[in-house]
C-alpha cells in the first residue's frame, strides 16, 4: 500500500504537469479532480482543495475563488519544477523522460 503523504505529492506532480500543458497555465478544480481520477487517484474535491492549498502555499501555484470553483494559475516556481530546473519539496520529482 502506497503512503497517504506519498499519494498527496504524487497528485501535486500531477496538478503542476496538467497546469503546464494549459495554454495559459490555468484550470479548476473540477477539470484537474477529472484528471487525478483518471490516474487512478480517487478522492475528495475536498482532499484536492487541499493540495491545491498546499502547492499555493509552496508558491507554485496561485488560487482564487470563481463561484464555486477553485482556480489554479501555475506560477514561476511550479513550471521549473514540471521541466526539473528545479525542486518543491512536497511535491514528487518528475521522472526523467527518455
Amino acid at each position: 500500500m502506497i503512503p497517504a503523504d506519498r499519494i498527496a505529492e504524487d497528485a501535486r506532480l500531477m496538478i503542476l504537469r496538467e497546469l503546464a500543458t494549459q495554454t495559459d497555465g490555468r484550470s479548476n478544480d473540477l477539470v484537474l479532480d477529472r484528471v487525478l481520477d483518471a490516474y487512478g487517484v480517487r478522492r475528495s474535491r475536498d482532499w484536492l482543495r487541499t493540495q491545491m492549498r498546499k502547492l499555493a502555499e509552496l508558491e507554485a501555484i496561485r488560487i482564487e475563488d470563481v463561484g464555486t470553483l477553485l482556480v489554479a494559475t501555475l506560477r514561476k516556481a511550479g513550471r521549473e519544477h514540471v521541466e526539473r530546473r528545479a525542486v518543491i519539496e512536497g511535491v514528487s520529482r518528475p521522472a526523467d523522460e527518455d
